[in-house]
């Protein structure tokens, strides 16, 4: 499934699940309502859900002068695949970590946390800042920002939908608040396994995409992987907490605050895998 047709995908179910949940909580009217918001919705999505998934973690532009070692690293690899220089960020958190976002390769941008800098090697550094401009060039910026943006509106009108039933808010005669509450009863269950669905749309094997494509680049493909294992296993130590909605983002998957069910909700194949595909080489050798 392409790029593109899981964009559309995402920004249909996402228009006809605020649709049923508009019908749930209003009738035609809360419908009617529902399509309107939608419509906002998508827009945000398509053009801003880069901007939203970078100000969810304090991503700060940086330019050369301020951090000339990332800067160059981008610069330089940019060039020498033919894409654009995409804008560069620094997370200021001590846990390592990276993404890319944007809706195309014109529009995108790469994010490292401070951690990364202090605990990579310049040959590391370089690998993960390939992988994320593979993701760049294999198109999946958009399908990530977006899917991150919706499913945390999903999740959002879960918390909606539960306070509503806590609080009695919907008005009406019996019958009225009855069907409020099934409706609301409804999005509390649902909207959560809605968001699972989006982020498990957005495949785990374009992480093993990226990393050929950053190892390919830089012709260095240990590199990638001892960075890989740096990060997994420090990020167990000092993990980075992010919500559910833009965990598929980074590099490695970060710590999902408030989740208590492990990989099930994994966005990212198991990074011991990542590394054997790497080298041919069990990932325990570089440890």
């Amino acid at each position: 499934m392409s790029n593109v047709f899981k964009t559309a995908f995402l920004l249909t179910a996402m228009t006809l699940l605020l649709m049923l949940a508009g019908r749930a909580f209003g009738g035609q009217r809360g419908m009617l309502m529902a399509l309107i918001f939608a419509a906002i919705m998508n827009f945000v999505s398509y053009f801003f859900s880069d901007k939203i998934a970078l100000a969810m973690y304090r991503a700060q532009p940086i330019t050369r002068d301020d951090l000339p070692r990332v800067y160059n690293i981008v610069e330089r690899l940019a060039q020498k695949v033919g894409l654009p220089t995409p804008k560069v960020y620094l997370i200021p958190n001590d846990s390592p970590n990276a993404f890319a976002t944007g809706r195309n390769p014109n529009h995108a941008s790469v994010a490292v946390t401070q951690g990364i800098l202090g605990l990579l090697t310049d040959d590391e550094l370089e690998g993960v800042i390939a992988h994320e401009l593979g993701h760049v060039r294999n198109r999946d910026i958009l399908i990530s920002s977006i899917a991150a943006t919706l499913a945390g509106a999903i999740t959002y009108l879960a918390h909606i939908a539960r306070w509503g039933m806590i609080f009695g808010g919907y008005g009406g005669d019996r019958d009225d608040r009855r069907g409020g509450a099934i409706g609301a009863l409804l999005m509390m269950f649902l909207a959560p396994f809605a968001a699972m669905l989006i982020q498990l749309a957005v495949s785990r094997s374009r992480e093993y995409g990226a990393d050929d494509t950053g190892a390919h680049w830089t012709g260095n493909p240990y590199a990638l992987a001892s960075a890989l294992a740096k990060i997994e296993n420090y990020s167990r130590r000092l993990p980075l907490v992010a919500t559910p909605s833009t965990a598929h983002l980074f590099i490695i998957q970060p710590f999902l605050g408030g989740m208590s069910f492990g990989n099930l909700f994994s966005t990212h194949p198991p990074t011991a895998k990542r590394i054997e595909r790497l080298t041919g080489r069990p990932a325990d050798f570089l440890q």
